[in-house]
This record gives structure tokens, C-alpha cells and sequence, in this order.
């Protein structure tokens, strides 16, 4: 079996399963967020079930339009809180809480071998960790939150090998919009990405986030990493429970095996209004932009932070440029003001909010509007995602970002003097 029909049968309590299957499988941990827990609520409470299965399994975060922006997130965000305060299950709120795919992992709730469903299509970003995660309707999550398990249909899973060494400014988010470029926003469609291959091996466990992350782009149930010893370094200080690591067969059995050479591959631009409109930075054009924003759950982890402020420091934000910042959680804008780099964000020109999701999805704190252009860190660019549907989102890793926060257009670091 593949690393996610592992990780499945054993949640199925089976010695096997195969693509096609329809199986019950039970929950290691069940997500929501203010936008998607209030629809889960209202219909755990039609089923007439008193308490959820297990309160330290359920975990809600609000973070896509907190702080609150309006009077209609207020009230998503109060009917979310006080379910969580009377079922006492597990809830971080303002001041605690951060952009939930990245707080999860930081908090040591999602771990190897784990199975995880959540009410959000980047749900997939824990597959970093050796773990099946994927996103699922509101529906399914009062299900699940009410019984502990859910059913899956087994997916097959597609092989996806990277040899080379990655060039300088390259990083996990080239590699996922390169190959998002080369088979397309379907290419995955209802499959697991097993990733692997030398080139994996040495990505960073923030990079091997970011892929995971973009598995959904492709249109994939899931994207999974092997957990290695740079995975047990990360999980060991952090994790507060057993957890079991599976690995993959060696005659598993692969719908498809794409191999890729990533050694010639430049830092990736992708152009509106797809996620498989990926081109090498060079090859984006002369593209002036309106704003830029180094964070979301793809790309707002302290590494992220740690390329852009080298990108940024001694530099200036071009004066036609807005360049917002967002740590992708409490820790990390931690970690960010002890190493001086919100500093140098704000000395640039900069500004640094407070961990939400915010203008990923057009929320708040970077709205687009009509005819304006937007190189973003974040996962998605379909019309109207950041704003006006007449306006423009170009995504890119965080050093492309920061350049071109620099130049006033898409530009690539090695063009910074």
C-alpha cells in the first residue's frame, strides 16, 4: 500500500485498502474555522447529539476574519466561541490563536500517522507531517464531530519524485507551482501527492508545509511527505501523545510516477487568474503591481519571514507599493520581533499585522481594487480571490515577493543591486 491507503486502512481498523474503496474511518482530529464552524454547529445541533465525541479532538480557530471586521464576522465569531466555551473542546482565540494551518502543527494537535478532517479545502497543509488530512463540507464536520468517525472513499495516489538541487531562491512554493504548472489545477484530481526524491529530502519542514499545502491547486484529497528525521525533530518537542509513523511499500502500487529535475528550475510566478499559469520569474514580463503580501498558511511561517526581511533589510518598499506582512501565527510574530525582522519590515515601509488570513480570500486588510495588481505568498489567484474581480493576483515564493515590493513589479531578488 502507498503511505495514505496505510494510514487509512489502519483508521479503518482493515489489514487493506484500495483506490475505489468506501470506507469508515475514525478521526484523530476534527477542524473549523469562523468561517465554516457556524454551519457545522447549526447542523450538530439539528442532529440533537449533547456533546461532541471527544473535546480534545475538536479544534476550532477562528482566523479568516478575525479580528473581527464587521458586524456579520462578529456575530460568525460569537456563535463559533460559545459552542466551543460549552463543549470545552479545544479553542484559540484572539491573542492565542493564528492562521489555523499553520497553528496546528506549531501546537503539536497534528501529528504522524494521524488521520484529520477539517472544514477547509488547505486542510491537506498537515500531510507535511506524515499525517492523511483533508479538507471536507460543514456537513461532514458535524458528523464527524458528533460520531468521531466519517466515510472516505479511498483515493489513488500519484508519485511525484524531484531529483536535483533547487537553485539559489528556490524553495518548497517553486517546486509545488512548477508542478501545478506542468500537470495542471486537475492533475491531482481526487488523488493523493506522495512526495518524495533527494530534492524533498533536503527542503526544509516549512517548505515541505507549503507543497503540502498547494496538493488542493492540483486538485488533490491530500499531499503526504515521509516522516524523516528533519519530521521527528520537528514533532518530538511539541508533541503531548503517541503517534505512529507508516511508511509506503516498497511494491505499493501508483497511479502515475512523474519525475522532475528541478536543478535548472528559477523561482516560479504564476500568472492570473490560475494556479497552473506558472512561468520562471524571468519569464513573468514587465508586471507593475499595487501590493504585495508576504504570509497566509502557504507561506507565513518564520522562515518566510526570515527570506523577506533579508530581501527587505537596508531597502525600501517602493512608494507605489502597499507590502503587508502577516505572521502566520502568534509564535511566529514572536519569533519575528525577537530576531529584529518585524523591525526591519516596518523600517522598509512595510506593515505587519496580526495573524488572520485576512486578504487571501478578500477579507480584510488588503482588499483589492478594480484594476489593481497583487504579487501575493498565498495559495490561490482565481478572479475576485483578493478583492475586485477586475483586479490581478500573481503568486510567488516570499524572496520574489519582497523584491518586487522593492522594484515596484515582479521582480526577481537577483535584480535588487
Amino acid at each position: 500500500m502507498t503511505l495514505a491507503e496505510k494510514i487509512m486502512a489502519a483508521h479503518a481498523n482493515k489489514k487493506r485498502v484500495k483506490p475505489g474503496d468506501f470506507i469508515n474511518v475514525r478521526v484523530d482530529l476534527v477542524m473549523a474555522n469562523d468561517i465554516t464552524a457556524p454551519i457545522a454547529i447549526k447542523e450538530f445541533q439539528r442532529i440533537g447529539v449533547k456533546r461532541v465525541f471527544d473535546r480534545n479532538k475538536v479544534v476550532m480557530v477562528p482566523d479568516h476574519f478575525v479580528p473581527n471586521k464587521d458586524v456579520a464576522s462578529a456575530e460568525q465569531a460569537k456563535l463559533m466561541r460559545e459552542f466551543a466555551l460549552k463543549q470545552k473542546i479545544v479553542y484559540f482565540e484572539v491573542g492565542q490563536m493564528g492562521i489555523e494551518h499553520v497553528l496546528l502543527p506549531e501546537q503539536g494537535l497534528v501529528l504522524p500517522g494521524d488521520l484529520v478532517i477539517g472544514a477547509d479545502s488547505h486542510t491537506c497543509t498537515y500531510g507535511a507531517l506524515g499525517a492523511f488530512a483533508t479538507g471536507m463540507g460543514s456537513t461532514d464536520i458535524a458528523a464527524a464531530m458528533a460520531t468521531g468517525d466519517i466515510w472516505m472513499k479511498v483515493p489513488p495516489t500519484m508519485k511525484l519524485i524531484y531529483h536535483g538541487t533547487p537553485g539559489e531562491w528556490v524553495s518548497g512554493k517553486d517546486l509545488i507551482l512548477y508542478t501545478i504548472g506542468q500537470i495542471g489545477v486537475d492533475g491531482a484530481l481526487y488523488s493523493a501527492m506522495e512526495f518524495t526524491g533527494e530534492a524533498i529530502d533536503a527542503l526544509s519542514m516549512d517548505s515541505r508545509f507549503t507543497m503540502a499545502n498547494m496538493a488542493i491547486e492540483a486538485g488533490a484529497k491530500a499531499g503526504l511527505f515521509r516522516v524523516d528525521n528533519k519530521t521527528q525533530l520537528y514533532v518530538k518537542p511539541k508533541a503531548q501523545r503517541s503517534y505512529l509513523v507508516y511508511e509506503p511499500d516498497d511494491d505499493a502500487e501508483y497511479s502515475k510516477v512523474i519525475e522532475y529535475d528541478i536543478s535548472a528550475i528559477e523561482p516560479q510566478v504564476t500568472l492570473p487568474h490560475s494556479p497552473a499559469n506558472a512561468r520562471p520569474v524571468s519569464q513573468a514580463g514587465n508586471v507593475e503591481i499595487d501590493q504585495v503580501v508576504i504570509g497566509s498558511c502557504t507561506n507565513g511561517r518564520i522562515e518566510d519571514l526570515r527570506i523577506a526581511a533579508h530581501i527587505l533589510k537596508g531597502k525600501s518598499v517602493h512608494p507605489g507599493v502597499r507590502c503587508i506582512v502577516i505572521p502566520g501565527s502568534q509564535q511566529v510574530y514572536l519569533d519575528a520581533l525577537a530576531e529584529g525582522l518585524l523591525e526591519t519590515f516596518i523600517r522598509a515601509g512595510a506593515v505587519v499585522s496580526t495573524p488572520t488570513c485576512g486578504p487571501c480570500l478578500g477579507g480584510h486588510m488588503g482588499v483589492l481594487a478594480d484594476g489593481e495588481r497583487c504579487i501575493s505568498t498565498t495559495n490561490r489567484n482565481f478572479v475576485g480571490r483578493m478583492g475586485s474581480p477586475k483586479s490581478e493576483v500573481y503568486l510567488a515564493n516570499p524572496a520574489v515577493a519582497a523584491a518586487s515590493a522593492v522594484m515596484g513589479k515582479i521582480a526577481s531578488p537577483n535584480e535588487l543591486s
